[in-house]
């Protein structure tokens, strides 16, 4: 029997995967602990974060990668395991990214702005809705004029624009359904759709051109 996903379920189950992508898993590095790894290369950081999404697309739909993600195996029945396990490894790539732009993931504002990206090319319509504008970095003094209303807006609008893709895929548009077999999660990732996201989220969260 197939439970219905509502936009409140696709909402908790973004919660719990940010909190377990800032605060670590076991045998996963958390958010700033991936991207420390990438901020510890050479070039900007912009040219770290493409490092970043590069190894996203060609590592995080391995099998050996996706086994890994067994330590999740804890998460709620909320929608099906292996879309909550996709929502995990981009909201943790997309965070690494917010943390290497020197972003605080402790803050909802921030957590806002990691769902939106989540979205891929909608986060920019989602933002500009709310009179946030994608392509130039949101600087702190930006995010802490985010007020809570406009939180609540963009968690409304992510919600239903995900809710959206599971309608009409019955999946979120970034992975295939497999069953989730022996804590394997069985899900093949769409390397554009991350690399899309990936992009929205480095135009979000760190400066075109770096002071010198």
């Amino acid at each position: 029997m197939k439970e219905k996903i509502t936009e409140n379920k696709i909402m908790q189950a973004l919660d719990w995967a940010y909190d377990k992508a800032v605060n670590g898993v076991p045998g996963l590095d958390s958010a700033s602990e991936l991207a420390s790894d990438y901020m510890k290369q050479n070039g900007s950081r912009r040219d770290q974060a493409n490092s970043l999404i590069r190894w996203q697309n060609t590592k995080a739909g391995t099998s050996g990668f996706l086994t890994g993600l067994g330590g999740l195996i804890t998460m709620p029945v909320m929608i099906p395991a292996n879309i909550t396990s996709v929502m995990y490894v981009q909201i943790r790539m997309i965070s690494a990214i917010a943390h290497m732009g020197g972003h605080n993931l402790n803050d909802d504002r921030v957590k806002s702005l990691v769902y939106a990206c989540l979205t891929g090319n909608a986060a920019k319509d989602i933002l500009k809705d709310v009179g946030i504008v994608v392509g130039r970095k949101l600087t702190e003094s930006a995010i802490k004029n985010i007020s809570g209303k406009t939180i609540t807006a963009i968690n409304q609008r992510v919600g239903f624009r995900l809710l959206t893709k599971f309608g009409e895929k019955g999946v979120i548009n970034l992975g295939k359904a497999v069953p989730l077999l022996g804590g394997i999660v069985g899900a093949t990732f769409d390397s554009v759709a991350t690399n899309t996201i990936g992009n929205i989220a480095r135009d979000t969260f760190i400066l075109e051109v770096e002071p010198a």
